[in-house]
């Protein structure tokens, strides 16, 4: 078989109305510092709902690593860091100074569990980072429990968890701050760009004056232009005002970007429930409302070890691929020969890298495409023995 059609793994949904909000800001005079921003703050925080406050930032590692500043977290500090994850996660920890302590995941849905994370604790834990992997909410009602027994703060990594909710409530604010990413291939785009949340108000306007260099005002805050003062240190992890406008663009097709991913996912679902050995990465929790980033498929034996060759055919046959993630962070060469861990504490982590294959979802798949793709992987599967 050799499928006509090229479906890559995934691809950004850019319209003309996007096109024209970005074009309407390069016809103005203000590129930055601009009610842009302000107003994609304020409609992502409609959108999440609750008592979200936003900040657009950078990226999602800007928004990371602003957190651990913020509260304070430093050398001689640990943080609990999924070892199943994007290597972010575990460098915004590296960047402030302080240890990432890797715990192993749960290997149903990829994530790191409340008892995960407290036999990992130590009495120099000043933080959990919590990743809702894939998509998938991890059991935040628990770990802010735990949490607030421990006096720890929660950072929650929500860069593909857009639209991810638990028990009704956005993921992102169950814990202190939560960073989502608008990288081109994630739920709604700024090329790059991302946002920081915090259901605490004083703590997203601290964050907000930390991005733009410490400055006490903004530029609409200024009796005199150009008057201001810096109390303390800054960063610039600013967004600009075009990303801004093609977020504002973008985050009001969001529930109907997932709303469409939901039912492609659902259909996946049922699909690869025919195939034997072969399982999908999801959630049975009942509470739990994936953001469905992505379709994550683990191999059994003897597939797995044939992984290789099957994401070389798929590709072969038109059909994109990736990996989530292409190995534990701790296993990594930065972390590896830094901590020298034992890679036999994250089992679960190192199968679910290992041994699946991520294959298509997003606005650019109909539902032939996934017949296709699921067909085509079980064609493979049958020449494999």
């Amino acid at each position: 078989m050799t499928t006509s059609r090229q479906i890559p793994f995934a691809r950004p949904w850019i319209t003309d109305e996007d096109r024209r909000a970005v074009l309407a800001v390069l016809e103005g005079n203000i590129l930055t510092h601009g009610p842009q921003c302000k107003s994609f703050e304020e409609e992502f925080s409609q959108f999440l709902g609750g008592d979200a406050h936003s900040v657009t930032v950078s990226s999602c590692m800007a928004a990371l690593h602003m957190s651990y500043i913020h509260f304070g977290i430093g050398p001689g500090d640990e943080v609990i860091v999924p070892a199943l994850t994007h290597s972010a996660a575990a460098h915004a920890v590296e960047w402030v100074g302080a240890k990432p302590v890797f715990v192993d995941c749960d290997p149903r849905t990829g994530n790191v569990t409340p008892h995960g994370i407290e036999v990992a604790l130590t009495p120099r834990t000043k933080a959990i980072s919590v990743v809702h992997f894939a998509g998938i909410p991890c059991d935040m009602p628990a770990i802010v429990d735990l949490a607030e027994r421990r006096g720890l703060k929660v950072i929650e990594d929500c860069a593909i968890a857009l639209g991810a909710r638990y028990d009704g409530r956005h993921v992102g604010l169950f814990g202190d701050a939560g960073c989502f990413s608008f990288y081109p291939v994630k739920h709604m785009t700024t090329g790059e760009g991302g946002m920081f949340v915090s259901r605490h108000e004083a703590v997203a306007q601290a964050v907000g004056r930390l991005r733009a260099f410490g400055v006490d005002r903004t530029h609409s805050e200024r009796s005199l232009p150009g008057m201001y003062d810096v109390p303390s240190l800054g960063l610039n992890y600013r967004m600009s005002e075009m990303q801004a406008a093609l977020g504002r663009s973008q985050v009001r097709r969001i529930k109907d970007v997932l709303a469409k991913r939901a039912e492609l996912f659902a259909r996946y679902r049922r699909l690869l429930g025919t195939i034997k050995g072969v399982r999908l990465i999801d959630s049975a929790d009942p509470r739990a409302a994936s953001s469905h980033y992505c379709v994550s498929v683990l191999l059994d034996p003897p597939y797995a070890a044939k992984r290789e060759d099957i994401v070389r055919r798929l590709n072969a046959e038109g059909i994109g691929t990736s990996i989530y993630y292409p190995q534990p962070v701790p296993r990594m060469t930065y972390y590896r020969k830094k901590y020298a861990t034992d890679p036999t504490s994250f089992a679960n982590a190192a199968r679910l890298s290992d041994q699946s294959v991520a294959v298509p979802l997003g606005m650019h798949l109909e539902p032939a495409d996934v017949d296709l793709i699921v067909e085509t992987l079980s064609d493979i599967l049958k020449t494999i023995s």
